[in-house]
């Protein structure tokens, strides 16, 4: 009995180690670590309009249910069951659903939500119904609504006002080389739309974009027979790029003037605002060698250039991201976000253009602007004071130019804020945090912890990688994320797999939970023997002016030193297997694996680019005049850069990814550089993804990601 007993205990225990050391696949990695292995969450959590209460969808065995809770109240309950909502949507004689829609809470008195392809808005207080958008609106593009019921929207290249019972065509030649109200310049410079609707809502500005000049580029659609061409039009490096105006229409009376944007045709129209009396609208020109900015000035009823308010200058580029934001308090005052001092921070302006004081200070970034409080005396922003790693709130108070640090930790914080500006609804993680989402009290700091997400993990055998530095040549720090093999063995040497991206707009390493990755492909690496390094470069973002111009006119230059220091730290490891290491990245990552493959041969045995750039001259205008100047102006840059010309240097196995339809980084970068590998007879691997863009996403994710892993584990062990 006792050796029963013993071996029902042995066979226990084996089972709850295997529980503890379960192995990743490839679907855990990359498909379920954004479902079933994700940290637990409150879905679609948001506040209450007006009120301190939030909301979240909660499932239950009836479908979702919309639960609310407070900071003083002890428990939450169901603020709005699909059986509710139905019974109210059949007392209002709309159709009924058969599952609960997504809702707004947070915009205003009336909870917003689809029903049945039309938008619809819901008043609790009188429980009536109103359509916003019919089905048939709502599936225009480009649709966006004004506060005064407006609904502006493309229609066959052409844009549209509705009133919802007639419909205005406000342009008539447009095309697919006369684009209207859609975002421009390739969505550079913070631009991701192209209509602006004023306060009130009366009137309309919108950007239309003639790229008559700009060559077509042929993408191939794979799925017709024969194959079908489909042009794109592609402004490249020191080409003729496109031209933009800014068009304002007047829905009452039909107006319609075009602003006063002047010359020359090639500038760039970005960070579009409206003054707060609705009179005129401000446009932040920049010309074609953004190196010169000039916040502008325009008449919305002539269309009249009225003054400058300020220019901005740089040696290298000066790049404007965010419109200004005109104070509540003060319409004469606005706020602009600006790096002059190094570093991206708060400005306090007259609309005379004098710089009343620097809101912010010091040698961090703020990120992010969350507007202000009810009073419009104080803001609400995000920034990095802390550590370039970590992301806190802080309310400043525009007066005194004093913040007040508002959610703790050292971790990622996500944050949203009440109406009211009392209450902040925290969700935040760090390595050793999956998620945490708690309320804040601003003006006490207490808190209430809605949500401690247990280790998604804890069955898997897998740890948290180590976050630390390593110096550059210049003295910066460069963050690293290195993750250990499973079952690590300090006398063994493994192979090593580093991941990086090093370009602008670009963070690849902060401590929140997976240390920001947003899967678990590198734990899935470490469990299958690698030891595998993250790293931001100089280049990368977040870290000041000074950090990410550093590339500029020799993309690749400084992210090649950068790799060396990594490469040098790893070697220092005494469990690091120096003659087996690998290189992984994508876009501009792709572009520095190849590089440090052609111009430090020998340092990595195989690498993988992903959607690389090879050739600055088939790069976009925007992106690649910015950090490198034309191929005119700069030609040594540019010869350094064409990857082509030095691919006879490669030593090691290289295999390139492109997806077939990428329309950013064309095919035709990687198609030239195998035409000069060929023509040297070197030996190159290639694997294209039929169907997808500049990223390849959905099902085939896990298969690109097997075809990596199978090529590294082919080469390095």
């Amino acid at each position: 009995m006792k050796k029963f007993i013993l071996l029902c205990q042995l066979v226990a225990l084996s089972f709850y180690g295997i529980a503890q050391n379960k192995m990743l696949t490839m679907q855990d990695a990359m498909s379920n670590a954004r479902t079933t292995l994700a940290p637990e969450n409150l879905s679609q959590l948001q506040f209450l309009y007006g009120t301190e209460n939030y909301v979240y969808a909660k499932r239950q065995a009836n479908g979702p249910v919309w639960m609310s809770g407070s900071f003083k109240g002890k428990e939450e309950h169901a603020l709005l069951s699909l059986a509710q909502l139905n019974q109210k949507l059949k007392a209002a004689q709309q159709d009924t659903l058969k599952s609960m829609p997504m809702i707004q809470f947070n915009q205003g008195a009336d909870w917003i939500m689809n029903v049945k392809g039309a938008k619809m808005a819901f008043n609790p207080a009188n429980n009536t119904f109103k359509t916003l958008l019919s089905a048939e609106l709502a599936a225009k593009t480009n649709v966006e609504e004004s506060k005064s019921g407006y609904v502006a929207y493309l229609d066959k290249f052409n844009l549209f006002v509705s009133t919802g019972k007639t419909a205005e065509q406000v342009t008539t030649d447009g095309s697919a080389n006369i684009v209207y109200a859609s975002s421009v310049h390739r969505e550079e410079f913070g631009i991701s739309k192209g209509i602006f609707w004023s306060n009130n809502g009366k009137l309309l500005a919108f950007y239309r974009m003639d790229q008559s000049m700009v060559s077509d580029y042929p993408i191939s659609d794979w799925t017709t027979r024969p194959v079908k061409n489909v042009n794109i039009k592609y402004p490249m490096a020191g080409d003729k790029s496109h031209q933009v105006t800014v068009g304002v229409y007047n829905p009452a009376t039909k107006a319609l003037v075009y602003l006063k944007t002047g010359v020359p045709a090639e500038q760039y129209l970005t960070n579009i605002a409206w003054s707060p009396d609705d009179k005129y609208v401000f446009i932040a020109v920049l010309n074609r060698e953004q190196n010169h900015m000039k916040l502008n000035q325009y008449d919305a009823v002539t269309g009249d250039f009225v003054k400058t308010i300020f220019e901005e200058k740089d040696e290298k580029y000066v790049e404007p991201l965010v419109p200004m934001l005109f104070l509540k308090t003060d319409p004469s005052k606005f706020i602009w976000q600006s790096n002059r001092d190094g570093w991206n921070h708060l400005y306090l302006y007259d609309i005379k253009g004098k710089v009343l004081k620097q809101l912010t200070k010091g040698n961090w970034e703020v990120t992010e602007v969350k507007g202000f409080n009810p009073k419009g005396d104080q803001l609400f922003y995000v920034s990095t004071a802390e550590s370039p790693i970590t992301r806190n709130l802080y309310l400043l108070d525009i007066k005194s130019a004093k913040s007040k640090r508002i959610t703790a930790g050292f971790a990622v914080h996500n944050t949203q804020i009440s109406s009211s500006g009392n209450t902040v609804i925290d969700n935040y993680s760090s390595p050793e945090l999956p998620k945490v989402i708690q309320l804040v009290e601003v003006s006490t700091a207490k808190t209430k912890v809605l949500l401690k997400s247990a280790n998604p993990l804890a069955d898997y055998a897998t740890v948290n990688s180590s976050i630390f530095t390593i110096k550059s040549d210049t003295g910066d720090d460069l963050y690293c994320s290195l993750y250990k093999p499973v079952n690590f063995d300090s006398t063994k040497k493994y192979p090593v797999i580093v991941y990086w991206y090093g370009g602008p707009h670009a963070q690849l390493i902060n401590n929140s939970w997976n240390a920001g990755a947003g899967d678990y492909w590198f734990r899935y690496m470490a469990q299958q023997g690698f030891v595998v390094l993250t790293m931001d470069t100089r280049g990368s973002d977040n870290r000041g002016k000074a950090f990410e111009q550093s590339m500029f006119r020799h993309a690749g230059a400084v992210q090649l030193e950068d790799m060396k220091k990594a490469v040098g730290y790893l070697k220092s490891l005494p469990y690091v297997d120096s003659n087996n290491m690998g290189l992984f990245g994508w876009s501009f990552g792709g572009f520095s694996t190849v590089n440090v493959m052609l111009k430090a041969p020998g340092m990595f045995k195989a690498a993988v680019a992903g959607g690389p750039v090879i050739n600055w001259n088939f790069y976009e205008v925007m992106y690649t005049e910015r950090y490198m100047d034309t191929p005119q102006e700069n030609p040594e840059g540019y010869a350094e850069t064409n990857l082509s010309d030095h691919v006879g240097s490669l030593k090691g196995k290289l295999l390139l990814i492109h997806g077939v339809q990428d329309p950013v980084v064309l095919q035709q970068h990687t198609v030239d550089f195998i035409k000069h590998a060929v023509d040297k007879n070197i030996q190159l691997d290639y694997m294209i993804y039929p169907g997808h863009e500049h990223n390849v996403i959905g099902k085939d994710r896990v298969h690109l990601y097997q075809k990596v892993t199978d090529y590294f584990m082919q080469n390095l062990k």
